[in-house]
């Protein structure tokens, strides 16, 4: 059986699902809509040439061309473009975030409360292997309960994309919506809590401080310290830095509980690698008892790794995606719940971030 696809937004992110899916049989790209002609043409020849192109999203709806369809259009048109894909009866994979506002997941989650077909946040983070392995130690009981969790992505800058959407909170969200929605979601999913209180200090002090577009100075955060606060009083903390392209890990994600301390070492994309080798990642467990030091390197396909920049978690991803659709049976891993949790926690840190105060989530942000 083939799924044919619909790939809604065909720039740098939508490019790196054609190439995924193109390592799935039985997955073929059967329309995409994309407005830039540049990157529509990429698009085309990237999918081998069967598919259909259109301008619009709309146009490609009513085609009526595909079985499921992907959305990787700008943070800033989800809601609109979710709104419209909701109302085909079509499994959907909607890129993160889900929307830039807290109040527009609410509106998408409300649409789609009694659709049977499912819809899937993109949260690629949770399919790459060392974080895979990182959850499997924590569901083992290696750790036990978890009482603490601490991200550092010390990486690169946002790269450009058409139009320097990327530049403006209005259109993303925020940085701390926009690349860090996957992080609350990595914490909620390690601790299984949610977050009760956001605590933020982050600012704009070396990307983009001499760019201008359309005479408007970028004004995303490039660095942030969060402190995120659970329900079970158990507590995360984000460490972010997007001007660290030569750190030795890209994210390191750790995990404490009274038992040990398990990490997750994610390298950089290949492109920022010496040399162009991407070096594999880690997994460590460090024992509280008996201080022994556990060190395991987890491989991945080069195939799989050379698809995109994601460790080969977007090919992951879409394969349990894809599973779900063919079968028709089980659920979305990641729900619009999850979704929704992911950007209210980011909403949040990003309005600490500029008024100095603690958020408290109980009270309806």
């Amino acid at each position: 059986m083939t799924i044919r696809y619909g790939l809604i937004g065909a720039g740098m992110m939508g490019q790196e699902h054609i190439r995924n899916l193109a390592l799935i049989e039985g997955a073929s790209i059967a329309a995409l809509a994309e407005p830039d002609a540049a990157m529509r043409r990429d698009s085309l020849a990237l999918a081998g040439g069967g598919a259909r192109a259109f301008t619009d999203h709309r146009e490609l709806l009513s085609a009526d061309l595909c079985d499921a369809y992907v959305i990787a259009t700008p943070n800033d048109t989800h809601h609109d473009v979710m709104l419209d894909v909701l109302a085909t009866g079509k499994p959907i994979l909607c890129e993160k975030p889900l929307a830039t506002t807290s109040f527009d997941c609410r509106e998408i989650l409300r649409r789609a409360d009694d659709r049977a077909a499912p819809v899937w946040v993109a949260m690629e983070y949770r399919y790459m292997a060392p974080v895979q392995r990182l959850l499997a130690e924590l569901a083992a009981g290696t750790a036990g309960p978890p009482r603490m969790i601490s991200i550092r992505e010390h990486r690169f800058p946002f790269l450009p994309k058409v139009g320097d959407w990327n530049r403006f909170n209005r259109r993303t969200g925020g940085t701390l919506v926009e690349k860090c929605c996957h992080f609350w979601d990595l914490m909620r999913l390690a601790m299984q809590d949610d977050p009760v209180r956001v605590y933020a200090s982050g600012a704009m002090d070396v990307n983009h401080v001499d760019e201008v577009y359309d005479g408007q100075a970028p004004d995303i955060i490039d660095n942030a310290y969060v402190i995120v606060d659970f329900a079970s009083g158990t507590r995360g903390m984000l460490d972010l830095c997007m001007f660290a392209e030569g750190s030795a890990w890209q994210e390191v994600i750790s995990v404490t509980g009274p038992r040990a301390r398990v990490d997750a070492c994610v390298p950089g994309p290949a492109r920022f690698a010496p040399g162009g080798v991407q070096r594999p990642s880690q997994v460590v467990i460090s024992d509280r008892t008996t201080k022994a030091e556990q060190i395991e390197q987890v491989e991945e396909d080069p195939r799989i790794l050379g698809a995109g920049d994601h460790h080969g978690s977007t090919y992951h991803q879409h394969r349990r995606f894809f599973d779900l659709v063919r079968t028709g049976r089980g659920t979305p891993e990641v729900t619009l719940r999850d979704g929704l949790w992911s950007v209210r926690v980011g909403e949040a840190a990003e309005l600490s971030a500029r008024t100095g105060a603690a958020i408290d989530l109980r009270e309806g942000l």
